[in-house]
């Protein structure tokens, strides 16, 4: 598939700034899925409200664009009455973990057939720069001009404990490992989630002396811990308190879809 067949021409230019991470993780999504030679027209994508949840406009399939925080349960319901269908949601860390943390939740306890890609730059980027619930602790956002006092969320963690059959986290640095990632995810039957640290240098950036994207991507270098590769590391600082985020895949099991255990699908 050719990349203006995937994407919708009459919708650029995009509305992503200058030096964002969202079109690395695009281009990513896009190689994965075009590797799997799956169809456009049996994948319907889902957005919530954020940057990074505009991106199924972009895509020349079809889409729901959905309220703040509700993707999760747009596409809970899309599955169950299309289950032929694959579904793929495109949301933030605002719009997953904070307003949309309980569907987020629920959407791996159930293990509904979906994958889940979140971005997650740290802070609500489109809505005026407030910090989220992944800002790091002691970062700068409109809401926190003193510094971030509360602790982050780590989405990754959270969804392997809520049931996900498949966990991965990477950077945009990473990119290699993540289209690798999202192949998997693509694949795979139940709630597959990828996550993917991604700069902000206009909202995020700027407010931490990173204006320049590149810097970002250093910063991410630098805070970086490969899961697969640095357990030593991993054994001897709190992830919190040191500002540092874990990399890698976190599970790939195979737990029955939440489809599966109520038998949609199976009469008719």
């Amino acid at each position: 598939m050719e990349l203006f067949e995937f994407y919708r021409k009459d919708r650029w230019p995009h509305v992503f700034c200058p030096g964002c991470g969202n079109g690395t993780v695009m281009n990513c999504f896009y190689r994965a899925f075009s590797e799997l030679a799956l169809p456009l027209d049996k994948t319907a994508f889902v957005g919530g409200i954020g940057c990074s949840s505009r991106i199924p406009l972009y895509i020349n399939s079809d889409a729901l664009h959905t309220t703040h925080g509700r993707a999760i349960a747009f596409a809970t319901g899309l599955k169950l009455a299309k289950p032929e269908l694959k579904i793929v949601v495109f949301t933030g860390d605002g719009d997953l973990g904070a307003i949309g943390g309980n569907h987020f939740i629920n959407g791996c306890r159930r293990n509904v057939d979906m994958t889940v890609i979140c971005i997650n730059n740290n802070i609500y980027g489109m809505t005026g720069g407030q910090a989220s619930i992944t800002t790091p602790h002691d970062f700068q956002s409109t809401t926190t001009p003193y510094g971030n006092k509360e602790y982050p969320f780590d989405l990754a963690e959270i969804a392997v404990a809520a049931g996900a059959n498949y966990v991965a986290r990477w950077t945009t640095r990473n990119v290699h490992e993540l289209a690798k990632s999202m192949k998997t995810a693509l694949q795979k039957k139940g709630f597959t989630f990828v996550e993917v640290v991604s700069q902000c240098p206009t909202n995020f950036g700027r407010r931490n002396k990173m204006a320049d994207p590149s810097q970002m991507l250093e910063w991410f270098k630098e805070s970086s811990i490969r899961r697969d590769k640095d357990k030593p590391a991993l054994d001897q600082v709190d992830l919190n308190i040191e500002g540092k985020v874990t990399i890698g895949e976190f599970v790939d099991r195979n737990r029955e879809c939440y489809e599966e255990l109520i038998g949609v699908g199976k009469h008719g």
